[in-house]
């Protein structure tokens, strides 16, 4: 799911956090370098929502982007200032259903796209490769802003979502307002995931080095060992997310995408150098491993109950972010942030659009 990461202690969680879990809000709040906002302005605060809220959206759009027919959900006024809000693995758009609802009520247009190999979304031709490498997704999100004609919008995500994000801002800035990254700075350096990390660390990696396996692939072409892995990670990442099973089996429904298995496997085995990417992306990577600094205002997010968080309250990134910035701990939050605190995910982009 994310980059390199040291494994993060598991921490309790008290009366005061389980209470402000529930509401979707950060029951503990570090910042590094905090922001103003613009012009002394103060955010609104977006009201206290309980995860579950809502459970599906308007009927999905789709629209041709680049090498992909795109499924996105739309949310919100169509002349109000875009958030387009970015999904990881083994999740869906359905991360941000009621992440979309309120931010809409905020007067935000929400666009929430399948990325490439879920649910909806589709290749528009057989003969294009299964491509899951991070600056071929991160095109992706540049071709459907082309398509939908949006000039810049505040990206939003976690896991996958969370690189593309940080990749745009990173190489585009002009098409990002701002930016809100769970986990940080997750931009992949496939020669450094060469290099071993703690033994922790490496245990929750598990499902990676899996599909480095024919075992793996064949397994997530299976449709109900897939279901059964993906269900897996969900509770393991997310040990304090009381989700019930219709929950779980919303997102699982992208997961029959023709070309998901493709996509997940490669992905994983390109982090891992065990599978090619493509060559017209060769310039892109080589900036993508060096690190580069994104600019743009950014709101980081950590989950402390998130197996992948690294300790250090959000210094192992910092230098990455040389804008206008805010860092904030979830206590008692796992790794699927968005529909684990929507609210506190929501907050996070309105208040970051007024940096």
């Amino acid at each position: 799911m994310i980059n390199r990461r040291t494994f993060g202690k598991a921490l309790g969680l008290g009366t005061g956090a389980a209470t402000a879990a529930l509401a979707g809000l950060p029951a503990a709040s570090a910042s590094a370098a905090s922001a103003a906002p613009r012009n002394g302005a103060k955010a609104p605060t977006v009201p206290t929502a309980a995860p579950g809220a809502h459970t599906s959206f308007a009927p999905l759009k789709q629209v041709r982007a680049g090498v992909l027919d795109i499924g996105y959900a739309e949310a919100g006024p169509a002349h109000g200032p875009v958030v387009i809000c970015l999904h990881g693995w083994p999740y869906d758009i359905h991360s941000y259903v009621d992440v979309a609802a309120l931010l809409a009520a905020q007067g935000y247009r929400v666009i929430v796209p399948h990325l490439r190999g879920h649910g909806t979304t589709r290749f528009l031709s057989a003969r294009t490769f299964r491509n899951a490498q991070q600056s071929a997704i991160a095109l992706d999100i540049i071709a459907l802003m082309d398509a939908l004609k949006i000039e810049k919008a505040v990206l939003a995500g976690f896991d996958w979502g969370s690189r593309t994000a940080d990749i745009i801002a990173a190489l585009w800035p002009e098409r990002c307002k701002a930016l809100v990254s769970v986990s940080g700075y997750l931009i992949t350096n496939p020669e450094a995931n060469l290099e071993p990390i703690a033994p922790a660390a490496e245990y929750s990696w598990w499902y990676q080095y899996y599909f480095s396996t024919e075992r793996g692939r064949l397994a997530m072409q299976d449709k109900d060992k897939r279901h059964d892995l993906a269900r897996l990670v969900w509770d393991t990442v997310s040990p304090t997310w009381d989700f019930d099973d219709a929950t779980f089996e919303r997102t699982a429904a992208a997961f029959e995408n023709p070309d998901y298995a493709d996509i997940v496997i490669h992905n994983y085995r390109w982090r891992l150098s065990l599978a090619e990417g493509e060559r017209r992306y060769d310039a892109l990577e080589r900036r993508l491993a060096a690190r580069p600094v994104i600019g743009v205002p950014t709101i980081t997010l950590d989950p402390d109950r998130d197996p992948f968080t690294a300790p250090g309250n959000g210094t192992s990134y910092r230098d990455r972010f040389t804008g206008a910035y805010d860092h904030r701990t979830l206590t008692g939050i796992g790794h699927n942030v968005p529909q684990e605190a929507p609210a506190a995910f929501a907050q996070a982009v309105v208040d970051v659009d007024r940096f």
